[in-house]
């Protein structure tokens, strides 16, 4: 998550206002896309990310003039990310080179055929040191269609003054929470539980870990398998045994954070950028902030954490392309990565970034002003560990769909009931699966 707002976070479909605005950042960016400088333009459109220009500036140094990138932030909110880039490529816009796509966008631009298949020499780049999950979220029908820039992993976060050890299990976590509460000490449990993506990222999680699937695997019917029942049952059991904060069904990133930090809470389930916010806003307590991967569902079969993060996808209508593609894989190389890693705290898709520490300032020592790796991601390892053991989100182009009716039926979490919920998602989930409207 990081600073950079709305990464991976989607709620409802903006609406006709949202339309409006896309119309007119339509023209805006056609204006914006002709350049006025003269030389060559590749046009990039990208979330707002604190460092993401200086990014940009590396590698317009290293175009040495053979073109300039140009970056063009788009809006705060995801979904109104999605809507503005969808309406342009649907209106033929070719005043887009390359695209900063959530990982839960590439199926659907692809199937769309709005982005560009990575092949030969800019596959091999792009593919080059990855991590598996990563890259499957740049992957549709067996073909890459975007790069890998960064990814994200939930881990459990605790306090080691109250629990000296953390919880393997969901059977433990939830028997510590009660002997917790008993006891008049933090107790909760807390995690994303508001009706939004939060909510269906936390539910896919358990689904992996149960060993469940959603849809086929080739993302074009409805499964929900056992796994996926076992899921909803253990997602009622964690909702409705009080031991969560009062506030969940509110509850988005950033209020978990803040519910913990104020100690409220045992137990988070949330990203790693909470890490730098408590270092910043209680530099004397990091010391007892720990983490650990998610606890296991089934005792003896690792979690199934659901990835997040932005890959960047070659626009298939860009004049520029060869460019555009070079561009792209300048973005995201290592050394970005570890960039924008440490200075926006995006973990990186190339496992060899989170041991490199090389400070930003090679000819320093690594300190708070000139950190490296192993200053700003003490818990790096435990992120490798969740994302070797990751689950992605459904691969398919109806996704934003899909999310949008789990949501609506996970919630409120505490009133599921396993069987009834599970024939209920069947049904909306094949109804939303018939959609092939990648505009809402």
């Amino acid at each position: 998550m990081g600073k950079r707002i709305g990464a991976g976070k989607r709620g409802r479909s903006p609406g006709r206002t949202a339309v409006l605005l896309g119309a007119g950042a339509l023209v805006t960016g056609m204006l914006a896309g002709c350049g006025s400088g003269g030389g060559l333009k590749i046009n990039v459109y990208y979330a707002p990310e604190d460092s993401f220009q200086k990014v940009v500036d590396n590698c317009n140094k290293a175009a040495d003039g053979k073109y300039e990138i140009v970056y063009n932030k788009l809006q705060r909110g995801a979904d109104d990310q999605r809507l503005q880039m969808a309406r342009r490529l649907a209106a033929g816009d070719d005043a887009m080179d390359v695209l900063g796509l959530d990982v839960t966008w590439v199926s659907e631009f692809a199937e769309a055929g709005w982005v560009e298949e990575w092949k030969d020499q800019n596959k091999a780049a792009a593919t080059e040191g990855v991590l598996q999950g990563p890259l499957e979220t740049a992957t549709y029908d067996g073909k890459l269609y975007a790069a890998t820039k960064n990814t994200n992993v939930q881990l459990l976060w605790y306090d080691d003054r109250i629990t000296p050890t953390p919880p393997k299990t969901w059977d433990e976590m939830i028997a510590k929470s009660k002997e917790l509460k008993a006891q008049g000490k933090p107790y909760s449990i807390v995690f994303t539980g508001a009706q939004y993506e939060g909510l269906v990222v936390f539910y896919n999680t358990l689904v992996g870990s149960m060993g469940g699937h959603i849809l086929s695997d080739d993302g074009k019917s409805v499964v929900l398998d056992d796994g996926a029942v076992k899921a909803l049952a253990l997602l009622k059991q964690i909702a409705s045994s009080g031991i969560t904060d009062p506030s969940l069904t509110n509850s988005k990133e950033d209020d978990v954070r803040q519910t913990f930090q104020r100690g409220d809470a045992a137990f988070e389930l949330n990203w790693p950028f909470v890490y730098a916010s408590y270092a910043k806003e209680k530099p004397q307590d990091v010391s007892h902030f720990k983490w650990a991967v998610y606890p296991e569902a089934q005792a003896g079969t690792p979690a199934k954490t659901t990835i997040g993060g932005y890959d960047l996808a070659v626009s298939s209508l860009s004049q520029h392309k060869p460019e555009a593609f070079e561009a792209a894989l300048c973005l995201r190389n290592a050394e970005n990565q570890k960039f924008s890693a440490i200075n926006d705290g995006v973990p990186p898709t190339i496992e060899s970034v989170y041991h490199n520490d090389t400070p930003l300032d090679p000819s320093k020592p690594a300190s708070a002003d000139n950190p490296n790796m192993a200053l700003k991601y003490p818990m790096r390892d435990s992120i490798i560990d969740a994302i070797k053991d990751s689950a992605v989100r459904p691969l398919t182009p109806a996704y934003q769909n899909m999310s949008t009716v789990m949501s609506k039926v996970l919630s409120p979490p505490g009133d599921i009931d396993p069987k009834a919920t599970a024939d209920k998602l069947r049904e909306q989930l094949n109804d939303a699966l018939q959609s092939k409207g990648v505009i809402p």
